[in-house]
C-alpha cells in the first residue's frame, strides 16, 4: 500500500464555491494524499456544494462559518475540537471585494468597500489563527492564497492586490509569532484561474492569454497545480519552510519583459 504524504493529518479547507474553486483542487489532492478534511463554508448558496464535496472526500465534516463574526469563529473552534480534536492543516482561501471596487479607479474606492475588503481577505486570516491557534498541532501547516497583484500593477485588481498585499504581510508576522510551535505560515501565489471570483475582474479572460503566451512554461495553471504544491507545504517535506510566498504562476512572475510574438 503506497503511503500518502498527508497520511494522519487533519486540515480544514476554507472557500470552496463550487468544483472549480482553487480550493476544492486543494481539498481534492488532500484526500488523494490521504488527509482527513473539514470544510467551513459562508451562507446557503454555497452550502449544497461545500456538503456534496465532504460526502465525496471521506465523509468529511463542514461547518457554517461567518468569518467577520468572533462568536462564529469560536463556535467553529469548539467544532473542530469535538469533531476532530486538533488540526495539522488549515487552508486560507476567502476573498471578497465588492463589484463596483473591481474596476475604475484606486481613489474612488470607498472607505466601507475598504473595510470589507481588508476585513474579509486579509484579517480573516488572524481571526481564523487566533480562533484556532489552541487546535492546531505542533507543526501543524498554515497557507493563504495569493496573486501577483499584490506586488505588481493588474489592472482592474485594484483593492483586491491591496487586500493580498496585506495578507502576504500578515503571513510573515503569524510565521514569527507561531514559528516558536513548529507552525509554519506561508501564501501560495497562484496564476489566473477561471473561477467564480476571479471572473469578476474586468477583462479577466485576457489575463489567461498573456500568461500562457509571456510564461516560461507557456501555459496556464490549474487547480491541481496549486493542489500539488499545498499537499507539499501541509507535509512533513516542508518543515523547514516558513514567511514564503511559493509562486504557481508557470513562471510568469519572474518576467520583467515580454517577447515579441513568434512570427509566423
Amino acid at each position: 500500500m503506497v503511503m500518502g504524504l498527508l497520511d494522519g493529518k487533519t486540515a480544514l479547507i476554507t472557500g470552496v464555491a463550487n468544483r472549480w474553486s482553487i480550493a476544492t483542487g486543494i481539498a481534492r489532492k488532500f484526500h488523494e494524499h490521504g488527509a482527513r478534511l473539514a470544510f467551513i463554508y459562508q451562507g446557503e448558496r454555497v452550502k449544497d456544494e461545500v456538503e456534496k464535496l465532504a460526502a465525496e472526500l471521506g465523509g468529511a465534516k463542514s461547518y457554517s462559518c461567518d468569518v467577520t463574526s468572533d462568536e462564529a469563529l469560536a463556535q467553529l473552534a469548539d467544532c473542530v475540537r469535538r469533531d476532530y480534536g486538533k488540526l495539522d492543516a488549515l487552508v486560507h482561501s476567502i476573498a471578497f471585494v465588492n463589484k463596483e471596487d473591481l474596476a475604475g479607479k484606486v481613489f474612488k474606492t470607498s472607505r466601507a468597500g475598504f473595510s470589507l475588503a481588508l476585513d474579509i481577505s486579509s484579517y480573516s486570516l488572524i481571526a481564523l489563527v487566533n480562533a484556532l491557534v489552541d487546535v492546531l498541532s505542533d507543526g501543524a501547516s498554515v497557507m493563504a492564497l495569493t496573486y501577483l497583484g499584490s506586488t505588481a500593477i493588474i489592472p482592474n485588481y485594484n483593492i483586491a492586490g491591496i487586500s493580498k498585499a496585506a495578507l502576504e504581510s500578515i503571513v510573515r508576522y503569524l510565521a514569527f509569532d507561531l514559528g516558536e510551535r513548529g507552525i509554519r505560515v506561508n501564501a501560495i501565489s497562484a496564476g489566473p484561474i477561471s473561477t467564480a471570483s476571479s471572473r469578476q475582474v474586468k477583462d479577466f479572460k485576457s489575463l489567461l492569454g498573456k500568461v500562457e503566451a509571456a510564461a516560461p512554461l507557456h501555459r496556464n495553471v490549474t487547480t491541481e497545480d496549486i493542489g500539488n504544491t499545498a499537499v507539499y507545504l501541509a507535509s512533513d517535506l516542508s518543515k523547514a519552510v516558513t514567511a514564503d510566498v511559493h509562486f504557481v504562476d508557470s513562471g510568469y512572475h519572474a518576467m520583467g519583459m515580454f517577447p515579441e510574438p513568434a512570427s509566423s
